[in-house]
C-alpha cells in the first residue's frame, strides 16, 4: 500500500466496507512523493469508501465514485495545499477532480466523464 495503511480508505461509519482501487492507490502513493517540500507531504484521507447508507448522510451523489471504490477526499486547508495536490494530481494520471474549501476530491472513475474540475 505503499504510504497508506489499508484502514485509511475504510468507510467512516464502521460499516467496515473498504473495496478501494488498487490503482487509485498506486497513483494516490505517486502524488504524495511529489507533493510537498521535502517530497513526500502526507495526504490525510478525509473520505475514501462509502457505504450507500454513509454517502446519505454526507450528502454524497447517488452515483458518487465513493461508493465504488474510485474515488477519495483529501484534506487541504490551504491554496497552497490544494494547489499542490492538484498539480500532482494532474501530473500522475487523474483527470476528475473536485476542490473544495478544505479538501481535494480525487478519482480515477473511468465509467464518468473525464478531463473535469468541479468546485465545492
Amino acid at each position: 500500500m505503499g504510504y497508506f495503511k489499508m484502514s485509511e480508505f475504510d468507510c467512516s461509519c464502521d460499516c467496515g466496507k473498504n473495496n478501494i482501487d488498487p490503482r487509485l492507490v498506486e497513483m494516490l502513493n505517486l502524488v504524495r512523493e511529489h507533493c510537498g517540500e521535502p517530497p513526500g507531504m502526507p495526504l490525510v484521507i478525509t473520505s475514501g469508501c462509502r457505504c450507500h447508507k454513509h454517502n446519505e448522510e454526507v450528502g454524497g451523489s447517488r452515483t458518487s465514485s465513493h461508493l465504488s471504490g474510485y474515488a477519495v477526499d483529501i484534506r487541504a486547508l490551504s491554496e497552497t495545499t490544494r494547489f499542490k495536490i492538484v498539480v500532482s494530481a494532474l501530473m500522475h494520471g487523474f483527470s476528475r477532480v473536485g476542490i473544495g474549501k478544505t479538501f481535494v476530491h480525487l478519482d480515477n472513475d473511468t465509467s464518468k466523464v473525464q478531463k473535469v474540475f468541479w468546485l465545492y
